[in-house]
This record gives C-alpha cells, sequence and structure tokens, in this order.
C-alpha cells in the first residue's frame, strides 16, 4: 500500500523503538518514584491530625487541578529561571509525573484504607492482636485487594500521559514519529497515517497487559 513503506523501512524501526524506550523509561521511573511518595501520603491522610490533612489535602487538590503541561512548563521553565536549574527535558518530566502519581495514589491508598470497616479492627482486637498487628494482618491485605486495580490503571495513564514530554523537547515516541514523518514529507506523503498508526501499536502493546492486569485483579478480588 502507498506509504508503507515508511514503516518498513529499518532505520525508522530502530528509531521509533528508541523512541518507545524512552517513553518507558520516563514511565517506569516515574511510577517506580511515586509510589513510595503516593504510599507515605496516603497513610498520613488517615491520620487525625488536621494540619497534616490540610497539607496533604491541598497538594492533592493543587496537582489535581493544574494540567499536567502546566507543571511541566512551571518545572522545566520556571525553575531555571527562577533558581537557575538546568533540568534536562527527561529529569523535569520524571519529576512532574512522580509529583502527579504520588497525589493520586495517596488519594488511592486513603481511599482504600478508610474503606475497611471499623468492625475489621474490633474483630482483631478481640482476637488479641494490638494495633500494629491489626494494620499488618487484617487491615493491610483486604486494603491492598482493593488498590492494585486502581494503582495498575494510574500506571497506565502515567505512561500515555508522557506523550506531553515532547512539548519540552523530550525525544519521546511521538516526537521521534514527528521527526520522521516532516523528513519525507514529500516522499511519502501518506507516511503520517502510517507512522502514528504504528505510534498507536506500539502504545497498545505497552499499555494492553496493564489493562488486562487491571482486570483480572478485580475480578479475582471481586468474588
Amino acid at each position: 500500500m502507498p506509504g508503507a513503506e515508511i514503516v518498513l523501512d529499518p532505520s525508522n524501526v530502530l528509531r521509533l523503538l528508541a523512541g518507545l524506550g524512552v517513553t518507558v523509561r520516563i514511565g517506569l521511573v516515574s511510577v517506580a518514584l511515586s509510589l513510595p511518595l503516593g504510599i507515605a501520603c496516603g497513610m498520613l491522610m488517615t491520620l487525625r491530625n488536621p494540619l497534616i490533612r490540610a497539607v496533604l489535602r491541598a497538594y492533592l487538590e493543587f496537582i489535581r487541578i493544574m494540567p499536567q503541561l502546566v507543571l511541566l512548563y512551571l518545572v522545566f521553565f520556571g525553575t531555571a529561571g527562577a533558581w537557575g536549574w538546568d533540568l534536562s527535558g527527561e529529569a523535569a518530566s520524571v519529576v512532574v509525573f512522580s509529583l502527579w502519581g504520588a497525589a493520586e495514589l495517596g488519594d488511592l491508598v486513603r481511599g482504600a484504607l478508610e474503606s475497611i470497616p471499623r468492625t475489621q479492627y474490633d474483630s482483631a482486637y478481640v482476637l488479641g492482636m494490638g494495633r500494629r498487628q491489626a494494620f499488618a494482618r487484617v487491615i493491610l491485605p483486604q486494603a491492598v485487594t482493593r488498590l492494585l486495580p486502581p494503582a495498575v490503571n494510574l500506571a497506565t495513564r502515567m505512561v500515555k500521559t508522557t506523550s506531553l514530554c515532547m512539548l519540552i523537547g523530550v525525544v519521546e515516541l511521538i516526537r521521534v514519529g514527528q521527526q520522521i514523518i516532516d523528513y519525507n514529507r514529500f516522499a511519502v506523503p501518506t507516511g503520517a497515517l502510517w507512522i502514528y498508526g504504528s505510534i498507536f501499536f506500539l502504545y497498545f502493546i505497552v499499555c494492553w497487559p496493564l489493562s488486562i492486569l487491571s482486570r483480572r485483579l478485580e475480578r479475582r478480588w471481586a468474588r
């Protein structure tokens, strides 16, 4: 078919795979950093200290209201102008997506912990468990089963949202695709369809297993 040669060119395939590697690297590093931060935020949100709860709620609402693209500009351009920080586009992306993931995961952790009925604590105390034992052996396992499916969905969203990184100069998958299209604009006028179709496929093969995992976890623990 006309234009298919652009995605059959080995050099273009290798460039797309390299861009995919950058996308996956940013996504995985951001997820890995957001896990401990999000768990800590979520557990702190369940405390009865009003100051801690207010600070974390303000952080969560700020991250939720502010578009990720604006956060990227703030971290990449704003810190350079205000404090002279020379963050690379990839480093700025990891910072933003880690903060975003930590806020979203923190709220998921809070919701999972607070969804456990108080009677579960009481039952553990009746069995002679202390507060820490009750949390570790009774509350935490139940909270994890409720937390994992939405947490996996969040990881999928983080990987997909890395496409915004191209706007601060990161040469990730979509930026590589645009470079290939621009280079072959006159030689292969229909190349955009094939390149963006290939990008769709590459995102699909990365995110689809995560979606399957999320659905299986939901079915398994809904029984």
